[in-house]
C-alpha cells in the first residue's frame, strides 16, 4: 500500500482528484461520550446552565463538517449537499452517555469521510464543553467511520 498524500520525494501533498468521476458520495461516522448518570439526566432534562446540549452539539457538528478543509490541511473543499448530526442518549448495561451519528453527502470527485468524522468529533467535543462543569470524568470513545459509499 502507498500513501496518497505523499509525493515521490516523501513530501506531503494534496491529492489531485481532477481525473476522478463526479459521483454521489456519502459517509457516516459515529462516536460516543461516556458521562455520569447524573450528567445524562441533566442533558435529558435540559438542566445545564449552557443550554440545550444536544441541539447545540448537533449544530456544532454541522458547522464543523462545512469547515473541514480549513481544519485538515490536505482535505479538498467540498460542496456538501447534506450534513446531519443525530444524538441519542444511552443508559443501559453500564454504558451511560451520548451516541453521535453524523452523515455527510456531496456530489463530487472525492469522499466525504473527513467531513463526517469532523462532524461527529466536534459534536462530541461540544457535549464535553457544555458538561465539563458538572462532570470531570467524561470520555470520548470510538470515533470511527461507520460507512462510506459512492454511486
Amino acid at each position: 500500500m502507498k500513501l496518497t498524500h505523499i509525493d515521490p520525494d516523501g513530501k506531503a501533498r494534496m491529492v489531485d482528484v481532477g481525473d476522478k468521476p463526479v459521483q454521489q458520495r456519502t459517509a457516516i461516522a459515529g462516536g460516543f461520550i461516556a458521562v455520569q448518570p447524573a450528567t445524562l439526566q441533566l442533558i435529558k432534562d435540559n438542566g445545564l446552565k449552557k443550554g440545550d446540549v444536544l441541539t447545540v452539539a448537533e449544530i456544532a457538528g454541522i458547522q464543523a463538517a462545512k469547515r473541514t478543509a480549513e481544519l485538515i490541511p490536505l482535505c479538498h473543499s467540498l460542496q456538501l449537499s447534506k450534513v446531519s448530526v443525530e444524538t441519542a442518549l444511552h443508559n443501559e448495561n453500564e454504558r451511560c452517555g451520548v451516541e453521535v451519528l453524523a452523515t455527510a453527502k456531496c456530489l463530487g470527485q472525492t469522499g466525504v469521510e473527513m467531513e463526517a468524522l469532523t462532524a461527529a468529533s466536534v459534536a462530541l467535543l461540544t457535549i464535553y464543553d457544555m458538561c465539563k462543569a458538572v462532570d470531570k470524568g467524561m470520555v470520548l470513545e470510538n470515533i470511527h467511520l461507520v460507512e462510506k459509499k459512492k454511486a
